[in-house]
């Protein structure tokens, strides 16, 4: 018997990466600054959560996706097409390690250690966000292809 697999709506992810997109700015900027550097991490911890519950408990679970179920998808149209979940999930995950060497680099004393982990998330949630181009799900069809992840 096999596991359904859960479909959702592309927007979803989108709308998240939206949000992600502006926290991402802010916290490079602030990550610049030495007097807002501390802010900034304060930020960058709120996304590594964002990011970790995200990869956990998937999309249609996460603060953003119940915020686009609730609020943003009902003003919509139906979607043209669902897709799988799992490639978004683990778009999460690849956010989460972004942020963890984020905060790896600033614990290493790597100048702009956190601007450079925003600014990564920052070009990842535009691509995502405005061009529809995740490249976290990408990275999951490419190992999918060679076999790292099975399913």
């Amino acid at each position: 018997m096999s596991k359904q697999i859960e479909q959702i709506d592309p927007r979803g992810p989108r709308f998240g990466a939206s949000i992600i997109n502006v926290f991402s700015i802010i916290i490079f900027f602030l990550a610049l600054d030495a007097s807002t550097v501390a802010l900034a991490q304060s930020l960058l911890a709120i996304v590594w959560v964002s990011f970790l519950w995200g990869s956990l408990l998937g999309n249609t679970k996460h603060p953003f996706g119940i915020i686009y179920k609730k609020l943003v998808r009902p003003r919509l149209s139906a979607p043209k097409e669902l897709e799988d979940s799992r490639p978004p999930r683990f778009a999460q995950f690849v956010g989460l390690v972004v942020t963890s060497i984020g905060f790896l680099l600033s614990a290493l004393a790597v100048p702009f250690g956190i601007a450079i982990a925003a600014g990564a998330l920052f070009a990842a949630s535009t691509l995502q966000a405005y061009f529809g181009f995740c490249l976290g799900c990408q990275i999951y069809l490419g190992l999918r292809r060679v076999g790292v992840i099975r399913g």
